[in-house]
């Protein structure tokens, strides 16, 4: 028993490696741990948390379990919760009670460290349960014997943390923002427990990345080939130039309000990298706001600087089931350039799984671009808003808001009684962004005079096959089916019924055609509408909100390649939006376009469109955020495992991912069934997910379409996914409901 065992691992049936001792697991966890929060000065918290969290497994029955006498070893022992193994997890939290009597300092660290493997916790009831009522006499006991070990007696004498936490200010704490720092602690420990247990598990490290400035250089080389050769590129080239200038200012929030076909992805990379060297932050992370245009970002990224230079993170792959694989295959953000969405972004700064959140303290001393910032969901704005603030002001983050249809994010928002706190001090990166929208008009607007009158489905597609090249945007995949199977054979359906992979393949068809004058109809729900460079003569857009309808605009004449103006026909569908934030949506743009007229489509116009739907909101707060993480904190006491079940960003419903077969896909899954799960692996198969409704995973497990390979869903049944029209081909006994993209 003189060799305490962390970890141990069998090269094959009758040989095992050199164990993982448990001094050597505390000691580099400690340090890792301790370098990580050094971004936000708070090493010492880590790495107390990194020498205390393993201290249960010098417990003498811990020792005998991972042994079990015989040599056998469970490569999942260190997985809190599984049948049959000791905790480990809540020894060094009891003990940091004892020692520092019960402090606030003690309860900061006790979720931390109690929560290392099965999740941070709620307070009441499970936390002051686990430790103090059900399980204290067991753990102190424990803790007891532990204390008689020799060997644990280095990490027991480990000093107490002096550094002021980061979110203190004149001797308070910031109580809105006292969870979040908890949390990046949380994250710093997992993040190096899990990085050192894969180092001995998988005898590799993480890395191989170039630095910001080598990246600079690749990028600046990039953009010297594309020349300003046309009136468009001109325009494109003043907004690059902005962009680099506003970049020398100081870091804190930003806005780029860009016209659709401004360039704005590639400009606000050149803000991101230029701003990230000047003021020495670590990495640039876009986000946007749906998995199913994610694919085009990352591709021009990665053509920019390397396919091993930019990490594509999509929102979902998380497993039914945790194991040793897919805890160390998760995803941790160390790469200088993450492509991810809303959804990863957002439900990992709230969440409280390992998993998930062991990647948040690579976002500190990061250049964060939300693209598309008009579609965060509004139901969520309070907790949103108030981590972004939180990021800023204490985490040394710049986050850039860019979109043609900048919300109104500034100041209070809403009205009273349903009123908060927006974001303050934001400098807009373009001079004058109306005059811009001017600049780029391309298009003309077809509204109809009766916003009232609605047209049957037969009629819009007369209309439709009237051009030869035109794309139709709807509100829901049922209404792009119901649509698509009144259109002329060849017509292309696109949705995110769809993967990714398929998604990207139809997309360049698309061009292909508009490049070739090619006859080409395409019915589209809305994931089109942002980040898609696609240029159609004319659009159609079903009636929605003010935004929507704009983002359909970028979609036509997006190159100013026509003789005349392109044309954007808004339609009133047979069936009005969903019911919630949608028709709320649609109610405003009607509002607005009412009185529309001869205004002009320009940033001033959005503003009120945004404030006339804001006004109209029910609710920023359907997670309910204060009562669960700011109104206890003085307390020190959190709702952390219940807030994060409440905050789903996808229409307030939970989504699953299901791996589809579609064409190469069979090699990956048996890759995974055979192999299990790997970092490599997981982002090859994001290209082959198609997230649903729990609604509708539901009745595709029970009719048996799908079934779990080491814990991801994947698609068993041939006929489940068709080429053409994706997930729910052959769909009889259920809805596929309105799902909007």
């Amino acid at each position: 028993m003189k060799n305490f065992i962390a970890h141990i691992k069998r090269l094959n049936n009758e040989l095992w490696a050199r164990p993982h001792l448990l001094e050597e697991h505390l000691k580099a966890t400690a340090k890792i741990a301790a370098k990580f929060a050094s971004e936000f000065s708070n090493s010492d918290w880590a790495e107390l948390a990194g020498y205390l969290h393993d201290l249960g497994k010098y417990h003498p029955d811990w020792q005998k379990y991972i042994r079990k006498e015989t040599g056998y070893y469970d490569e999942e022992a260190h997985i809190e919760g599984f049948s049959g193994r000791p905790d480990h997890s809540a020894v060094g939290a009891i003990y940091l009670f004892e020692k520092l009597k019960n402090s606030p300092m003690a309860k900061a660290l006790a979720y931390v460290i109690a929560g290392h493997h099965s999740g941070l916790p709620d307070w009441i009831p499970q936390l002051s349960q686990r430790i103090f009522d059900e399980n204290q006499n067991i753990i102190i006991d424990d803790l007891e014997k532990i204390k008689k070990v020799e060997e644990a007696k280095q990490f027991k004498e480990t000093p107490i943390p002096q550094s002021p936490p980061s979110i203190l200010r004149n001797n308070n704490f910031d109580s809105e923002q006292l969870h979040h720092w908890i949390r990046m602690l949380f994250s710093c420990l997992v993040d190096a427990d899990f990085l050192d247990t894969e180092k001995y598990m998988e005898e590799k490290e993480r890395g191989g990345y170039f630095s910001l400035e080598e990246l600079k250089k690749k990028f600046d080389e990039y953009m010297s080939r594309m020349k300003p050769d046309s009136e468009l590129n001109q325009k494109r080239n003043k907004i690059l130039q902005q962009c680099r200038e506003k970049a020398k200012l100081e870091p804190g929030f930003f806005s780029l309000t860009v016209p659709t076909g401004g360039g704005k992805t590639l400009s606000s990379m050149a803000f991101a990298l230029e701003h990230a060297i000047k003021y020495n932050k670590k990495r640039i992370i876009v986000a946007i706001p749906y998995t199913s245009i994610i694919e085009q970002t990352a591709e021009i990224f990665k053509s920019v600087f390397g396919e091993d230079q930019v990490v594509e993170h999509h929102s979902n792959l998380d497993p039914e089931k945790e194991n040793h694989k897919n805890r160390i295959s998760s995803e941790n953000w160390d790469a200088p350039i993450i492509v991810t969405t809303n959804v990863q972004l957002f439900e990992s700064l709230f969440g409280n799984k390992t998993s998930v959140c062991r990647k948040i303290h690579n976002i500190v001393n990061s250049v964060i671009i939300l693209d598309e910032a008009q579609m965060l969901p509004q139901e969520y704005f309070k907790p949103i808003l108030s981590v972004l603030n939180g990021l800023v002001k204490y985490f040394g983050v710049t986050v850039l808001l860019m979109s043609a249809t900048q919300p109104a994010l500034v100041g209070k928002i809403g009205n009273p009684p349903n009123i908060i706190n927006g974001l303050e001090n934001v400098t807009e990166i373009i001079n004058d962004p109306d005059s811009l929208a001017k600049d780029f008009k391309r298009v003309n607007f077809h509204i109809p005079n009766d916003l009232n009158k609605t047209l049957e489905w037969c009629e819009i597609a007369e209309r439709l096959i009237q051009h030869e090249q035109v794309l139709c945007i709807v509100n829901t995949r049922k209404d792009c089916r119901e649509l698509h199977k009144l259109m002329p054979e060849g017509t292309i359906h696109l949705s995110g019924f769809m993967c990714g992979e398929e998604r990207s393949e139809v997309i360049t068809n698309i061009k292909n055609k508009l490049k070739n004058n090619e006859s080409i109809r395409v019915i589209s729900t809305q994931l089109v509408e942002a980040g898609v460079d696609i240029d159609f003569p004319a659009v159609y857009r079903a009636l929605t909100g003010l935004d929507s309808i704009a983002q359909a605009a970028g979609r036509c004449n997006r190159e100013n390649i026509l003789r005349e103006s392109g044309n954007v026909y808004v339609f009133l569908p047979p069936n009005p939006s969903p019911s919630g934030f949608l028709r709320k949506a649609e109610d405003a743009g009607k509002a607005i376009l009412r009185n529309y007229q001869e205004k002009e489509f320009t940033p001033t116009l959005y503003s009120k469109y945004f404030k006339y739907l804001y006004s109209n909101l029910n609710s920023f707060d359907a997670a309910d955020f204060y009562n669960h993480l700011v109104r206890d904190s003085s307390k020190f006491e959190f709702q952390f495992k219940t807030f994060a079940e409440n905050f789903n960003m996808i229409d307030d419903k939970k989504q699953t991912s299901i791996i589809v077969k579609y064409k190469n896909s069979d090699k990956l899954i048996d890759e995974l069934k055979y192999a299990g799960p790997s970092k490599e692996l997981l982002r090859k198969l994001q290209r082959y997910i198609v997230n649903v409704t729990i609604n509708i995973f539901n009745k595709i497990r029970e009719a048996g379409y799908i079934k779990e390979i080491n814990g991801y869903w994947v698609q068993c049944d041939n006929n489940l996914y068709q080429p053409g029209l994706g997930l729910l081909a052959n769909e009889k006994d259920w809805s596929y409901g309105n799902e909007v993209i």
